[in-house]
């Protein structure tokens, strides 16, 4: 039996998108010349991977593109391979957009270039397509990440060189996905910036200042006050923290592990003592999972 090499990220991003971008010598003769497909098959007989990560297609965006398409058809072919659950269908791996304004213009075949690839490199494709040429939202980005390093176990390092990005970046998206539903709704719709959901996470009123962010238009920074003042109890009486009580440093080896691991941490340093606490939050079993498997990770 033959044994798999471990590998990085699939056959390797560049090598994916070059399947996908690669011009034939016609195209590069001819730039302005559509993709050559593999065959057009019927619309019917192509269905949208489960594992997508866009889940919002803006319905005027999808007008303007199916109206393009009545006129001039489908430019660029959609990337498919063989359905692994229906024989004799296809499944996108890359071109859902142009499948769903396709079915709005009334056509009755696409055209389509299929390629073997397995289901590591269809997240993968999927992924990047979404990130390089149509912006995910920061919440579909980040739910990207989660599946990839969920599913098939790429670390947030490999992640950050394949996808060209910081380490810190991909963490602090992550973050979002800790936040509760409503505020990651807000995220999606575009009502909250990215900025004011950062500065949410953790915060157990999260879903109450995100209504008076859009409510009341505060800025990121005005979030960002409202988070550091210290909490009233009900008495009235305002609670002081101690002079120092989170200093640079501590606030810093806090940012590093929440980027290590994803998940927001909290550091209660004790200096008189030297002793202190080490607080992790987590948003559902899932997250304790993996938390546990931090924890008993050799590495």
């Amino acid at each position: 039996m033959t044994t798999r090499k471990s590998r990085g990220l699939g056959r390797g991003l560049s090598a994916l998108m070059a399947d996908i971008n690669e011009p034939t010598e016609a195209e590069s003769a001819a730039p302005d010349a559509p993709r050559r497909a593999d065959m057009t098959v019927p619309i019917e007989s192509v269905r949208p991977n489960p594992d997508q990560p866009r889940r919002a297609f803006t319905q005027e965006a999808l007008e303007e593109l199916s109206a393009s398409i009545a006129e001039k058809g489908i430019i660029q072919p959609l990337i498919v391979r063989p359905d692994p659950a229906f024989e004799g269908q296809f499944q996108i791996v890359a071109g859902e957009r142009r499948w769903r304004a396709a079915q709005m213009a009334q056509l009755h075949e696409v055209p389509v270039i299929v390629r073997e690839f397995d289901d590591t490199e269809v997240l993968e494709v999927a992924i990047i397509e979404n990130i390089q040429r149509a912006d995910l939202n920061p919440v579909e980005e980040a739910m990207g990440y989660r599946q990839l390093m969920d599913r098939f176990n790429h670390t947030q390092e490999r992640l950050a060189t394949a996808m060209g990005k910081s380490r810190s970046h991909i963490a602090n998206l992550m973050r979002l996905l800790t936040l509760p539903e409503e505020v990651q709704g807000y995220l999606r719709d575009g009502q909250l910036s990215a900025g004011h959901a950062r500065a949410l996470v953790g915060s157990e009123d999260a879903v109450s200042i995100a209504r008076e962010v859009i409510n009341k238009g505060l800025s990121v920074r005005d979030v960002e006050k409202r988070m550091r003042k210290p909490a009233t109890p009900t008495g009235g009486a305002t609670r002081q923290r101690p002079a120092g009580d989170k200093d640079a440093d501590t606030k810093a080896l806090e940012s590093d592990l929440s980027a290590a691991i994803g998940l927001p941490v909290s550091i209660d340093h004790d200096a008189e003592s030297g002793t202190g606490k080490i607080s992790i939050k987590y948003a559902d079993l899932g997250q304790l999972d993996d938390i546990i498997q931090i924890l008993n990770s050799d590495g």
